[in-house]
């Protein structure tokens, strides 16, 4: 633009306070000012969000910027570009004419173009004898040159915001891993605490992210859960070092040979019996019945009960009801009164259920008699989620009660899968 100059829009085109500014901040360009326009334009995209653009604008900005006959933008070429919108729209991949308009007047609007429009609106230059351009009308691309060191700057903390976003996300999914495998390896080994309850807590805070977190919300639920995982760290270290100093350390080498080296994806792998429990007594135990059948008024079925006096030391461990429901949700439909709020309603469910798929009352009375009723009736619960994947529910069963039978199967890892699976934010950011 040439200096101290002043132009106002063509037609009704208003004139504004806006492009008054933007006009007297294009004459501010340093003498020998220059920079290249592809460069410029990578850093314009970076810089969107801050400066307010779509991806529209910048594809019209980009069609404009191609008909800049110099690889750099500067005063001594001239910062007038003319070209029609018919060749605007055949440079940006055949965009609308009135699109074109629209997405120009965004540009103009965010102080990245000027409008130097001629007495009849059309855009065109005026060339010397010599061929050079003396005079141009059509959009002035000074802002940009002006603004060059600003957009830079707005890029570069784009890039940087993001760089951290995604390294909290990295920490955010390395925590959310140790502290899954953390719960599901304590569950296993049958380690002390209410790990029904800190599992809850972890999936809370999980929950509570949104599709798409700011950085602020994702440092916030790290924080979060880098506080669990140093709890249940600590937790299970206080518990490894009872152990050690307990001077049981027969039991802890056996504890570290026997853990699951299966990956946690595996549903059957082996169970463990409790300590002191010898073959020879399982086998014994196993003969005698561990559960009585009561007939349960008003369902089609029966209704196995915990005889506390005939369960035997390698029953498999059962695990709290409500990492049950969590895990297998659509047992809850077959209770008393459509609910399961107890052990009890559980088990009256476990038999509708039974019927329902067509599992004999001998295959789970059998497996009531080697799992133990809760974990019965907790073994049906998953195989009602995974029904539509299972053939014979059945002769599911009763493979499972043989695995059991034999040390071969354990219901943690079933479970775990199943609670994973019907998370409500599977699939999000971590």
């Amino acid at each position: 633009m040439e200096s101290g100059s002043v132009t106002t829009p063509f037609g009704r085109r208003p004139m504004t306070l806006g492009m008054l500014a933007s006009q007297a901040s294009a004459r501010k360009i340093e003498p020998g000012q220059s920079i290249e326009k592809w460069k410029l334009y990578r850093a314009l995209c970076e810089a969107k969000p801050l400066l307010g653009i779509t991806d529209r604008a910048l594809a019209v900005l980009n069609a404009l910027l191609s008909f800049y006959p110099k690889g750099e933008l500067s005063e001594e070429n001239g910062l007038v570009v003319f070209p029609s919108n018919a060749q605007l729209s055949l440079r940006a991949h055949g965009m609308a004419e009135q699109t074109i308009r629209r997405h120009l007047a965004i540009l103009i609007e965010a102080g990245l173009l000027i409008r130097k429009d001629s007495p009849n609106g059309k855009r065109y230059a005026r060339k010397e004898q010599g061929g050079e351009i003396r005079e141009a009308f059509g959009f002035s691309l000074a802002p940009l040159l002006v603004r060059a060191e600003e957009i830079e700057r707005l890029a570069a903390e784009v890039v940087a915001e993001r760089l951290h976003l995604q390294r909290l996300r990295e920490r955010l999914t390395l925590c959310r891993r140790d502290i899954a495998k953390l719960i599901e390896m304590a569950l296993e080994e049958g380690a002390a605490g209410d790990w029904s309850d800190i599992h809850l807590l972890f999936r809370a805070i999980v929950e509570r992210l949104p599709r798409s977190p700011s950085a602020e919300q994702v440092a916030a639920a790290l924080d979060e859960l880098e506080l669990l995982r140093e709890e249940i760290v600590n937790q299970l270290e206080m518990q490894v070092k009872t152990q050690i100093q307990s001077g049981n350390a027969q039991h802890y080498e056996r504890h570290i040979q026997n853990s699951n080296p299966q990956p946690i994806t595996e549903l059957e792998p082996s169970f463990e019996t409790k300590q002191g429990a010898t073959a020879d007594d399982q086998s014994a135990g196993r003969a005698e019945p561990i559960a009585r059948i009561r007939k349960d008024e008003g369902r089609d079925g029966y209704v196995p009960v915990v005889n506390p006096a005939s369960v035997v030391s390698g029953t498999l461990k059962s695990f709290p009801l409500g990492l049950v429901l969590q895990a297998c949700p659509e047992i809850a439909a077959y209770g008393p009164q459509g609910s399961v709020d107890t052990w009890r309603d559980l088990m009256v469910a476990a038999v509708v259920v039974r019927s329902m798929l067509g599992v004999s009352p001998s295959a789970y009375e059998q497996a009531c008699e080697i799992m133990g009723p809760e974990n019965a009736a907790t073994v049906m619960a998953c195989v009602l989620e995974r029904a539509g994947h299972i053939n014979s529910a059945g002769g599911y069963l009763r493979d499972l009660t043989r695995r059991a039978e034999r040390g071969e199967f354990a219901i943690g890892p079933m479970l775990m899968a199943l609670a994973r699976s019907n998370s409500p934010v599977r699939g999000k950011t971590g």
